[in-house]
């Protein structure tokens, strides 16, 4: 028994929060160093940013590349179990687009 009694709570375990999804819709478009994915969302902390890639890499959703040469590199990109997600964060983004372009009519009227 994997303690999960519903789909959604088994989802939510993995990319659920405040940045995971964010994370994710960044490496959907390739893969990304901690310092990039830093720079696109400049409102998380370094320190969380590696919280969320150490989980994320846990439940088998990114890879995380260490190159050699020194000083090191280290990026990260999706598995296949992680692009298994795009077509759930294309949908996730449409819907956030409705919700920006509804509150915007709601502000004009």
């Amino acid at each position: 028994m994997n303690g999960y009694e519903k789909p959604i709570e088994a989802t939510l375990s993995i990319i659920g929060g405040k940045w995971k999804i964010i994370i994710l819709c960044h490496l959907i478009k390739g893969t990304k160093r901690p310092k990039e994915l830093k720079q696109l969302i400049p409102e998380i902390s370094s320190k969380m940013l590696r919280k969320q890639l150490d989980e994320l890499e846990k439940d088998g959703i990114v890879t995380r590349h260490l190159h050699g040469e020194f000083p090191r590199k280290v990026d990260y990109s999706l598995t296949d179990y992680g692009y298994s997600l795009e077509s759930t964060l294309n949908l996730l983004t449409s819907w956030g687009s409705q919700c920006i372009d509804r509150k915007n009519n709601q502000l004009l009227n």
